[in-house]
């Protein structure tokens, strides 16, 4: 299954409501994700431009994107950003796939 890393930021809100009473949000993450087969592998709070960071397993883009869109439509998120990671295997297979595309730079 496809990995994916997510950045993710809360409102100043989301900080206060969680101040005010304390939430493990590992829980609802990985009940989020398993509802769509799919699997939290860690769940991180940071300092910096984001507030968390998020790694996940889904079965495909779809099931990922819906979880994220479910998520953002929750509106406890200032921001949010998720990537698609592809493994060294993958990496190699797409070098080898590069190889044979012919790509021309702009305009020349």
């Amino acid at each position: 299954m496809p990995m994916y890393l997510t950045q993710f930021s809360y409102k100043p809100e989301t900080w206060a409501r969680l101040i005010e009473n304390p939430e493990d949000r590992r829980e609802a993450a990985r009940s989020y994700i398993e509802s769509v087969g799919g699997k939290l592998h860690g769940f991180w709070y940071a300092f910096g431009e984001h507030d968390g960071w998020n790694l996940w397993e889904a079965p495909d883009n779809v099931s990922m994107a819906s979880v994220m869109l479910a998520i953002g439509a929750g509106g406890a998120l200032n921001s949010y950003q998720t990537t698609v990671l592809l493994s060294v295997e993958e990496t190699m297979q797409a070098l080898g796939k590069a190889k044979s595309i012919r790509y021309r730079p702009p305009g020349s």
